[in-house]
C-alpha cells in the first residue's frame, strides 16, 4: 500500500518565499503588450541604443492620446513600461507613427519621389501601378518601411533626427523630442528665435544638408514645418519621401526646393541667406 501524500499547511511557510502575484493576460482598452520582441530584428532601431530604450518582454505599451494628424498618417504618444517600476530605462514616452492603409491618401507627387526605387516583389509593384484597393495597402507600407529607412540610415550618419525604435507593420516608434521642460518640441515654424539662435539654426541645417547630400540623399520635402526646434537645437523630422540625388531625375530639383524653402523662412525672421548659395555650397559636396 502507498503512504499518503504529505500535506502542507501554507501557513507554516517561511513568511520570505510567500509573494503577491497578479495575472496580466487581460490588459485593459488601450494597453497593449509590448512588441519589441514581437518583430525581426532588422526591424528594430541600430546600435548602440540610446539607454532610455525599454526592451523587457514584461513591458506594456499604453497609449497616451493623439498628437498630430496627417494626410497620410497620425502621431500618438505612447508609453512603454515595466509595471510596477518606474526607474531610469524601465519606462519612456515614445511617438508611434502610424500609416493608413485601407484609407491611405496617395503622397503629393508620389511618383516623383518614388523614381529610381526599387519594390521587392513585382506583385506590389503592379498592384501599386493599378492604384488599387491592395495597390493602397501596399503604398501606405511602402512610405512607413521608406521612412524607416530613413530614419535609420540618417541616425547612422549622426544627423539630428529622432532615434528609430522599431517598426510593425504601418508603425513606426520612435524618440518623442521634447524641450527642457518636457513638452513636446515645437515646429520651428511656430518660433521666433532670437538672431544668435536664429544664426545657429541655420548653421545646424546646413551642416545636416550637406551630410545628406555627401550620401546622396536629399530629404525632398524640407520647410520650417518638419523640423522641431528643441531649445537650441534642431531636429528634422518627417522623412518617408527621403530622395536619391542620383538615381532620381528630379534630385537636384528637390534639393533647390528644400534650400529654397528654408531660406525663404530664415529670411522672413530677419536672417540674410539666399537659396541659390546654399544650393551651390551644397553642390560641392555632392560629387
Amino acid at each position: 500500500m502507498s503512504s499518503p501524500e504529505p500535506t502542507h499547511d501554507l501557513s507554516d511557510l517561511d513568511p520570505s518565499f510567500v509573494f503577491d502575484f497578479e495575472a496580466y493576460d487581460d490588459l485593459p482598452d488601450g494597453q497593449r503588450w509590448s512588441t519589441w520582441l514581437a518583430v525581426e530584428p532588422l526591424s528594430r532601431g541600430p546600435e548602440p541604443r540610446p539607454d532610455w530604450v525599454v526592451t523587457s518582454q514584461a513591458a506594456v505599451d499604453t497609449e497616451l492620446g493623439i498628437l498630430k494628424t496627417g494626410k497620410e498618417a497620425d502621431a500618438f504618444l505612447l508609453e512603454r513600461a515595466v509595471p510596477g517600476t518606474d526607474g531610469p530605462g524601465e519606462s519612456v514616452v515614445m511617438v508611434a507613427k502610424r500609416y493608413r492603409s485601407n484609407e491611405h491618401r496617395t503622397f503629393h507627387r508620389a511618383a516623383a519621389y518614388t523614381e529610381g526605387r526599387s519594390m521587392k516583389r513585382s506583385r506590389d509593384e503592379r498592384a501599386l501601378k493599378r492604384k488599387s484597393t491592395f495597390g493602397k495597402i501596399v503604398a501606405s507600407g511602402e512610405w512607413a518601411n521608406s521612412e524607416w529607412d530613413a530614419l535609420k540610415r540618417c541616425w547612422e550618419l549622426g544627423l539630428p533626427v529622432p532615434y528609430p525604435v522599431q517598426i510593425d507593420g504601418t508603425e513606426i516608434l520612435m524618440e518623442w523630442i521634447t524641450c527642457a521642460d518636457g513638452e513636446t518640441a515645437p515646429r520651428l515654424a511656430q518660433t521666433r528665435p532670437e538672431p544668435v539662435l536664429l544664426a545657429s539654426y541655420f548653421d545646424q541645417l546646413r551642416d545636416a544638408l550637406a551630410t545628406m547630400v555627401a550620401h546622396g540623399i536629399v530629404h525632398g520635402d524640407l520647410s520650417a514645418y518638419n523640423i522641431l526646434a528643441a531649445d537650441d537645437r534642431l531636429v528634422i523630422i518627417d522623412l518617408p519621401q527621403i530622395v536619391d540625388l542620383v538615381g532620381n531625375t528630379a534630385g537636384l530639383d528637390f534639393l533647390l526646393r528644400d534650400c529654397t524653402n528654408i531660406c525663404t523662412w530664415f529670411q522672413s525672421r530677419g536672417l540674410e541667406v539666399d537659396g541659390g548659395e546654399l544650393f551651390a555650397e551644397l553642390m560641392a559636396h555632392a560629387f
